[in-house]
């Protein structure tokens, strides 16, 4: 490496060096090599534009990134060693560790104070990057109106002397990052080298039919963006729209025959009267119980006027709720997820024109609109079809076999198979 290093041994980068084996070690200096040539710094350090450009970054979050790269020395120069110590914190620390460095890195103004000018500036960079402006659906004015609606799922309880305005404590920065997990592994993705499939970068590709106009659907590709934060990589493909109220009629047997044609998970997605947009992750088919089914990767979610996820506490196991065609008034008719019978954490009744959500133990979610009654004005439901699927489903689609499997299926919702035999 020549000069590249001080002389002086660094202990942090002999501790940090042993994080990595000997490979990852050799790949990170070919890299390095790579970027310092770039930097035309004969093999000695990194420039901020060099680095920017390789790893994709936006100002001010890249400025940003680079001054703790670099450890903050401002001197415009980053060397081997602060990048090895760098990324053995980053990626390769415990998880304190590395929501700390996170923390350090959202105060893009370095002043110690991480407010809510400082979220909304790293936001906006973030949208800049996951969505081309080439999209004609994005423009400045929907990354202001999307960052609001990030930002107010924080809090801010850190007082500031001088100040009335509270500034975000590193726990109230972790709450958030639960609440919002596509925002938490974007930014702990941020030294990875550049892919379209990058960890947190990843947005569903929506299909839809051409009768129906995209400006109608509920389902925005920040909100998918948002959504799938809590999926697998694979489930982040693409997701075809089944049911859309506003093009299929408000009717639950519609929805149920829309949605028996295609096995896998959904994502329902309601918008009420009130104007505000929530719904939930259902991992399991809907299909007809008298009890709670599902399992632990199921979630509600909030839209607009906030976006917040909410994942199984393991408080119950009460997921899913599919009853069709029931006559007990214990075992409501309509489709839910968590709490407690006539008590859940969303549900839409069986007429599909009245619902209701609570406060939920099952996935420690709030009300998740204005009002725990809720009147829907659009209801959509979309299949998330993981990578792979959609060929093997292509392959049996249209057969004897397969017509039969949905015809069945259906009567199966509708509680009326047995009777058909």
């Amino acid at each position: 490496m020549g000069n590249a290093q001080s002389p002086t041994a660094d202990p942090r980068f002999a501790t940090a060096s042993r994080a990595f084996t000997k490979n990852e070690l050799e790949d990170l200096r070919s890299l390095f090599l790579s970027l310092a040539a770039q930097s035309q710094s004969n093999g000695h350090f990194i420039s901020p534009s060099v680095f920017k450009t390789y790893f994709g970054h936006r100002d001010p979050l890249g400025d940003r990134m680079f001054d703790l790269v670099s450890q903050q020395r401002k001197d415009q120069r980053l060397t081997f060693h602060d990048l090895v110590i760098a990324k053995a914190t980053y990626e390769k620390g415990s998880k304190d560790e590395i929501e700390e460095f996170i923390y350090l890195l959202v105060d893009v103004s370095g002043d110690d104070i991480l407010g809510r000018s400082d979220l909304k500036s790293v936001l906006s960079a973030m949208f800049e990057t996951i969505f081309s402006e080439k999209d004609t659906e994005l423009g400045s004015s929907s990354h202001k109106d999307i960052a609001d609606i990030f930002l107010n799922a924080a809090t801010f309880s850190k007082h500031v002397d001088g100040s009335a305005e509270k500034s975000m404590s590193f726990e109230d920065f972790r709450n958030w990052c639960t609440l919002l997990p596509s925002v938490r592994k974007f930014l702990g993705s941020l030294l990875m080298p550049p892919d379209p499939g990058k960890l947190g970068s990843q947005v569903p590709c929506l299909l839809h039919q051409e009768s129906v106009d995209p400006n109608t659907m509920l389902l925005r590709k920040e909100y998918a963006w948002h959504i799938g934060g809590a999926l697998s990589q694979p489930e982040l493909e693409e997701w075809k729209l089944l049911y859309h109220s506003a093009y299929n009629g408000q009717s639950f047997n519609t929805f149920l025959g829309n949605i028996s044609n295609d096995d896998g998970p959904t994502v329902l997605i309601i918008m009420d009267k009130e104007g505000h947009i929530y719904g939930g992750y259902a991992s399991k088919r809907w299909e007809r119980h008298g009890d709670f089914y599902g399992d632990m990767k199921s979630f509600l979610f909030q839209l607009y006027p906030k976006a917040s996820t909410f994942r199984p506490t393991g408080a119950n196991n009460n997921i899913q709720w599919c009853a069709v065609n029931f006559s007990s008034e214990d075992i409501p008719n309509g489709i839910g997820f968590g709490g407690q019978v006539n008590h859940f954490g969303l549900f839409l009744s069986a007429t599909f024109d009245q619902g209701h959500t609570f406060n939920c133990t099952t996935f420690g979610s709030p009300c998740l609109s204005k009002t725990s009654q809720i009147c829907p004005e659009v209801i959509e439901c979309w299949r998330v079809v993981p990578k792979g699927a959609q060929r093997r489903h292509d392959a049996v689609k249209g057969t004897v076999l397969e017509r039969f499997k949905e015809d069945r299926h259906m009567l199966n919702m509708v509680g009326l198979a047995n009777s058909s035999e």
